[in-house]
C-alpha cells in the first residue's frame, strides 16, 4: 500500500487541483501525448471520477469553458470528453446487460478454447512476461494502483490473445489492484480487448507488444522506470532484449533467463493459435486478422 499512498491523494480537493492540473499543463496537447506511457499527458482522474469526488459534469464545463474560443484546447478538450463519453457508455452497458462482468456480450464466444495456465497468469500479474512493455505495466499497477491506458490495453491484449487466458482473470486482477477500479469499464473493456464485447471490431486485433513500446515509449523511459534491471540497455533493444548480442547484454548487466526472464510466448507463434481459436468459434463476424 505504500506505493498507492504516495500516489494519490483522495477527496474533491485533491480532484479539483488535478483537473486545473490537467487543464493547465496537458489538455492542448492531448491529442498528441494520450497514447504516449513516458509521458505525463493524461489527466489521472479516473480514482476521482469512481470514488465520486468529482463528476463528467464537471469535468465537461471545465473544459468547455477553458476551451471557449482556444481553437488548440478546444481540439483536446474534444479528444478528452470522448473519453469521457466512453465512460459513460459503459456504464449504459452495465444497466442494460447485468451480466456483463461474468458473461461474454456476444454469445459465440462462450464457447471460446480459453486456456487455463495458472503458471502464466501469475507470471502476467507480476510482470515477469518477457516482454519488457507489458511487465512495465504489471509493475506500475502492482506498485501504485494505476496504469497508463495505452499500456492497460497492451497488457490486456497479451493476456487474452498471447497467452489465451480468459479475460475475466484479467477482469478479476484489474479489480482488485486499480485504484479506479470500476464494475462498468473494467467489465466492458476487457470485453472490448477480448473482442467479445459490444465493438466486435477489435477481435482480430493482436497487439504486438515489441512495436507498442517502440512507438509509445520510443526512448524507453517508461520502460526503464519499471524495469530497473534493464535500464543500463540501449534504446534500441530495450523493448526486445533477446534481439541484443551477448556483449551488449553483458555490458548492461543484463542476464536473460536470470536478470530479466526470456519471452513466454514467442509472437507470432502466439499471434497464429489466437487467431485460431477465433476461427474455431461460429458467430464471429468479419474474417480474423492481425494487427
Amino acid at each position: 500500500a505504500a506505493g498507492l499512498r504516495a500516489r494519490w491523494q483522495p477527496g474533491e480537493a485533491s480532484a479539483q487541483r488535478s483537473l486545473r492540473h490537467f487543464v493547465d499543463k496537458s489538455l492542448a496537447d492531448y491529442p498528441q501525448r494520450r497514447d504516449r506511457c513516458d509521458l505525463a499527458g493524461t489527466s489521472a482522474l479516473s480514482p476521482h471520477l469512481h470514488f465520486g469526488e468529482i463528476g463528467p459534469r464537471q469535468i465537461w464545463h471545465a473544459l468547455r469553458s477553458r476551451a471557449a474560443g482556444d481553437s488548440r484546447i478546444g481540439a483536446g478538450a474534444e479528444a478528452f470528453l470522448r473519453q469521457i463519453g466512453w465512460r459513460e457508455f459503459s456504464i449504459h452497458l452495465l444497466h442494460h446487460w447485468p451480466d456483463l462482468a461474468t458473461r461474454p456480450f456476444q454469445p459465440a464466444y462462450a464457447q471460446f478454447p480459453w486456456r487455463r495456465a495458472p503458471a502464466a497468469l501469475r507470471r502476467w500479474q507480476r510482470g515477469h512476461t518477457g516482454y519488457p512493455l507489458v511487465d512495465a505495466g504489471m509493475r506500475e499497477l502492482w506498485t501504485t494502483g494505476w496504469m497508463h491506458n495505452r499500456v492497460r490495453m497492451i497488457t490486456a491484449s497479451f493476456l487474452v490473445k498471447h497467452l489465451l487466458i480468459h479475460w475475466r482473470e484479467g477482469e478479476a486482477w484489474f479489480w482488485d489492484t486499480l485504484v479506479d477500479a470500476d464494475l462498468a469499464n473494467n467489465a466492458a473493456s476487457w470485453q472490448w480487448v477480448a473482442g467479445c464485447g459490444a465493438d466486435a471490431a477489435p477481435y482480430f486485433r493482436i497487439f504486438n507488444p515489441v512495436l507498442q513500446g517502440q512507438k509509445f515509449d520510443p526512448q524507453g523511459d517508461y520502460v526503464r522506470r519499471w524495469l530497473p534491471e534493464l535500464a543500463r540497455l540501449p534504446a534500441r533493444y530495450l523493448h526486445a532484449p533477446w534481439q541484443a548480442d551477448p556483449a551488449t547484454l553483458k555490458s548492461a548487466g543484463v542476464g536473460l533467463g536470470k536478470d530479466y526472464p526470456l519471452p513466454i510466448v514467442e509472437h507470432r507463434a502466439a499471434r497464429e493459435r489466437a487467431l485460431a481459436a477465433v476461427r474455431s468459434i461460429s458467430g464471429t463476424r468479419g474474417s480474423p486478422r492481425a494487427r
